[in-house]
């Protein structure tokens, strides 16, 4: 089994439920072993102009999967959910590979660790949280090392999935 980190997104409808529901679903993929998954942090959008602002976290799962079964797995569920990836900017789930063990996988389709997550802190403040330690394959930097030097200009919000 391999451990893997997940992206997990939402700004459009309920984003706590539909980071949940996606969650849920990943956990039914035959090959898939839920762990753990962060609190939520509502985020401002970055990189896009949008008046909805994203609930982000980060979840950690062992897959006996390949790399591209699991982003498959994770598209579909994103298809199922209705994004629609021709479309960049409002999305009801958005789910990114970010660690798949320590493997660098640079295919068309995949690029693992994932290419901006270093500059993103809602990427990194979940991934920080739920694994501290864990080592980015390239920057040789721990996820709280890379946390610290973010620049807090972005805004976000720890808060908690209801009940």
């Amino acid at each position: 089994m391999v451990r893997a980190f997940i992206g997990l997104g939402s700004n459009l409808g309920d984003g706590l439920t539909n980071l949940q529901t996606a969650w849920q679903r990943l956990g039914e993929v035959p090959g898939v072993r839920l762990l753990r998954l962060s609190s939520p942090y509502l985020t401002e959008p970055v990189g896009m102009v949008s008046s909805h602002w994203f609930t982000n976290g980060v979840g950690e799962l062992a897959t006996e999967l390949g790399p591209h079964e699991l982003l498959a797995a994770m598209l579909g569920i994103e298809a199922a959910m209705g994004r629609d990836r021709a479309m960049t900017k409002d999305r009801p789930v958005d789910l990114d590979l970010l660690y798949f063990g320590d493997e660098i996988i640079r295919t068309a389709d995949l690029i693992v660790p994932h290419p901006e997550m270093a500059r993103r802190m809602f990427v990194m403040a979940p991934l920080a949280e739920l694994a501290p330690d864990s080592v980015h394959p390239l920057l040789k930097m721990t996820a709280a090392e890379i946390c610290a030097q973010l620049s807090p200009a972005e805004k976000i919000e720890k808060t908690a999935w209801r009940s």
